[in-house]
């Protein structure tokens, strides 16, 4: 005989106190081998379990670009349809402390399977817009399309009145819910709370500006490439492909509007790459002129050295210790017109080295990449509290062992695309307090706070210079 499923029960009305929200899932959920599921190729149905799979593997410790790689074969969704499960994917990482806690008010008991309550998030995340934006679909589509998966499905399919239920009462009982939801900071901020305690601590006077910045979208810059063509010339280019962009750099051109790699003029030919406008800084902190031996460490998926050999004509090694992100390091040297050596080692490690002193060395540490978080909302539900302490531990041995391959007088450029102390100026200062080092200018830490002149991801800079002794 088969075990009954068990039933969720709907909550007669809305809690006076806001409730806990739930903690991460245990276990990686993903769909039935060999499970096709029985909706339309083009439907927002479809849509729906592409993206309720993707946020099911991420609260289950999978990036989210690893999991929408996943989430597009078991769908076979069509590239239409994969745009669609991207885009709620996204939404929905960037409003899930907001819906998991709008959601644990309306059950009495988390969702299971956890597949379940990653469709109902996914729901909610279009639905319930913050600052009353137009919701990307009709509220009552998205309410039958989500109905419609979990009825497909044979592991929610028990749930399919349960889910009807939860979306129709919130759309009744909107402005309560949502009243009430916000009492949580986990839900106003749509950060763990270890996460915002930690932004607070460090910028007690601009966190909320810098949490707000993270929830929204980026924009896409472009770093020009000046072996190519000029700043003033790609700015006509794109002004005759009726592509408006503004120059916020040296070599950065910010977009009006983000538009697919596919369609941006002259970029398959190398003019151009894709590069935040913060992150455009370090090449030309590094001072790289021609004939330089220059280090580029840690150094996947390649937008610094790139640049770096834009600007000089030097003898760089990348080193990086994934090997497949390595390949994406050459694919970009490739398409830029540009060569490197690559190696795949740890940069912790001597082993790679040939003996031979560098002229100059960046590093982009491994971090808690805190400061990206609105390219990468998953960041913020994959990280811990504990991760940026052995994190820092890890990226202050690449920095000793690094320091010993830096000619007298080169200079080392350390940089770290974290907002917290401890990974960025904490770590610089013990740094240069072990090894004597002379800091140069930089910019230290920046802060994404919004608007046009802070348009950038929050990374850190420290450059520093080893004495001719």
């Amino acid at each position: 005989m088969t075990a009954k499923r068990p039933t969720l029960s709907i909550k007669p009305s809305a809690p006076k106190a806001p409730p806990r929200v739930r903690a991460s899932y245990e276990v990686k959920p993903v769909l039935q081998p060999g499970y096709l599921p029985q909706l339309k190729a083009d439907s927002l149905a479809l849509a729906l379990l592409g993206a309720a799979n993707a946020v099911s593997q991420v609260r289950a410790g999978v990036t989210l670009p690893q999991a929408l790689t996943t989430a597009f074969g078991v769908t076979q969704a069509t590239p239409q349809t994969r745009g669609a499960i991207q885009d709620i994917a996204y939404r929905t990482m960037r409003q899930l402390g907001r819906s998991e806690t709008l959601l644990g008010l309306m059950t009495s008991k988390a969702p299971e399977p956890p597949m379940l309550a990653s469709l109902l998030c996914c729901a909610l995340a279009l639905i319930d817009t913050p600052d009353g934006a137009k919701p990307p679909y009709e509220e009552f589509t998205v309410v039958d399309q989500t109905v419609t998966v979990a009825a497909s499905h044979p592991d929610m399919a028990h749930a399919k009145g349960m889910v009807n239920a939860v979306l129709r009462r919130f759309l009744r009982e909107r402005e309560e819910l949502v009243k009430t939801a916000l009492l949580q900071p986990v839900a106003q901020w749509n950060y763990p709370q270890w996460w915002i305690d930690t932004a607070k601590a460090a910028y007690p006077h601009n966190w909320q500006a810098i949490l707000a910045a993270g929830n929204e979208q980026p924009p896409l810059t472009l770093r020009v490439n000046v072996r190519k063509t000029t700043v003033e010339a790609y700015l006509q280019t794109l002004q005759d492909a009726g592509i408006g962009a503004t120059r916020i750099g040296p070599s950065a051109v910010r977009l009006d509007k983000a538009i697919g790699v596919n369609l941006i003029p002259g970029f398959d030919a190398g003019l151009c790459s894709v590069q935040d406008a913060g992150a455009q800084l370090a090449a030309p902190l590094l001072d790289v002129h021609d004939g330089m031996r220059v280090l580029d460490a840690c150094a996947a998926p390649g937008g610094k050295t790139g640049h770096v050999l834009e600007l000089a004509d030097v003898d760089l090694t990348a080193v990086d210790a994934d090997p497949k992100r390595l390949v994406r390091v050459e694919e970009n040297l490739q398409r830029l017109g540009l060569t490197a050596t690559l190696k795949a080692f740890e940069a912790q490690t001597k082993v790679w080295w040939d003996g031979e002193p560098f002229d100059r060395i960046l590093t982009d540490v491994p971090c808690t990449a805190s400061g990206i978080v609105r390219r990468h909302p998953d960041i913020r539900w994959l990280r811990r509290k504990g991760d940026a302490l052995q994190l820092a531990t890890l990226s202050s041995k690449i920095l000793d062992n690094l320091w010993q391959m830096l000619r007298p007088n080169g200079k080392l450029l350390f940089v770290t695309c974290s907002l917290w102390p401890q990974e960025s100026e904490a770590q610089a200062a013990a740094f240069a307090a072990r090894h004597g080092a002379i800091r140069l200018d930089a910019p230290g830490q920046l802060l994404p706070t919004g608007g046009a002149e802070e348009d950038h991801d929050g990374l850190f800079y420290a450059l520093f210079q080893k004495s001719a002794a």
